[in-house]
C-alpha cells in the first residue's frame, strides 16, 4: 500500500473503535502520513459554568488529532505526554479545527504540534504531544 492508502486505512480502523471521538461528534477532515485535521462543533453539553467550551474538551479534540497523526503510518503509537495552552475561549456553535503536524520522528519517539482554531481562523489553543511507538505493533495487519 502507498503511504496515503495506509493513512486512510488507519483512519478508518481507529475511528471505528474510537467511541470518545464519535461521542464528541469529531469529524476527520484530512489525514496523511504525519498529519491529521479534525473538527468539532461546540454543542450546549460542551459548555462549562461560564457558557464557554470546557478546556478539557478542546484538549480532547487536539489529542484525537494527535493520535490520528502519530498512528498514520500504521505503527501503533501512544502518547507519552502532552501540554496545552488555551489562548481564546470557544463558544456555543463555534466550529473548532485541530491540525496536527509531525515536528520530529526519531526511533520510537515523535513530537507533534497541534493548533486549534475557530471558524474565523482565530487561534484557540496550542497543543504539543510526545509520542512513543510500541515496538513493531501495527494499527492494522495488511
Amino acid at each position: 500500500m502507498d503511504p496515503q492508502a495506509i493513512a486512510d486505512k488507519v483512519r478508518d480502523v481507529m475511528f471505528a473503535d474510537d467511541a470518545a471521538s464519535r461521542m464528541l461528534g469529531l469529524q476527520i477532515a484530512e489525514i496523511a502520513p504525519g498529519r491529521a485535521v479534525l473538527t468539532m462543533a461546540v454543542r450546549p453539553d460542551m459548555l462549562n459554568g461560564f457558557a464557554i467550551c470546557h478546556g478539557g474538551l478542546i484538549a480532547t479534540l487536539a489529542d484525537s488529532a494527535f493520535a490520528f497523526a502519530c498512528n498514520s503510518r500504521n505503527a501503533l503509537t501512544v502518547a507519552s505526554g502532552f501540554g496545552i495552552d488555551i489562548l481564546k475561549s470557544a463558544r456555543l456553535n463555534d466550529v473548532l479545527t485541530a491540525t496536527a503536524e509531525e515536528t520530529s520522528l526519531a526511533g520510537r519517539t515523535g513530537l507533534y504540534d497541534i493548533t486549534v482554531k475557530n471558524q474565523n481562523g482565530e487561534l484557540v489553543a496550542m497543543f504539543r504531544g510526545r509520542s512513543y511507538r510500541l515496538a513493531e505493533r501495527k494499527v492494522f495487519e495488511s
